[in-house]
């Protein structure tokens, strides 16, 4: 490793620019482009986060073979792909009644007919109100679906959203009420 910076010093360094504020992809970026130790710069942004070292390490075998698809000079390059792939993820423990509403959106995204790939982060991240109000924009189109299903499932998941305050709690209760809306239309159809 270039400048002698052990594994456990990337770690601590990465913990210092995450906590500035600068993303998983930026932070990855300066460190490998600075020590060329590509795996081990997946490891200490993995380990910074929080990842545990095995998830982290079978991450890194996953993704080492892309090393062989950049060349020194395109750490961003390979670091946007790092984490477009989600490798930089930290997969979210839900409680019980977070498990419920995570079920019930992948109720709903299969009702939908699916969900953007880029939502993937979210459900592993646990970011279920972000995911409800994404969700609670949605417009069926072209007989795709079961909209019956996927309102019924996001009425659920509004209301256990909205049985908790937190700073979102006025933007989820105007998406349950889109919901029951547009659930109750279908069900007068």
């Amino acid at each position: 490793m270039n400048h002698g910076e052990s594994e456990d010093a990337l770690v601590l360094e990465a913990q210092k620019m995450l906590a500035t504020g600068q993303s998983e992809e930026v932070v990855f970026a300066e460190l490998a482009a600075r020590t060329a130790e590509w795996g081990v710069c997946v490891l200490a942004v993995c380990l910074a986060l929080g990842v545990s070292r095995a998830d982290a390490e079978v991450r890194l075998r996953e993704v080492e073979p892309l090393f062989a698809e950049f060349a020194v000079g395109e750490e961003a390059d390979l670091a946007f792909l790092l984490t477009f792939g989600h490798v930089f993820i930290v997969d979210r423990v839900l409680d019980e009644r977070e498990e419920h509403v995570h079920d019930l959106l992948g109720t709903a995204a299969g009702a939908r007919g699916g969900y953007p790939g880029g939502l993937l982060g979210w459900f592993r991240a646990g970011e279920l109100t972000k995911i409800f109000l994404y969700f609670a924009r949605t417009r069926f189109r072209d007989g795709r679906g079961s909209p019956p299903d996927f309102w019924a499932a996001m009425t659920t998941a509004g209301e256990l959203l909205a049985s908790k305050d937190g700073p979102d709690r006025a933007e989820v209760m105007a998406g349950l009420e889109l919901c029951r809306t547009q659930a109750a239309a279908i069900g007068a159809n």
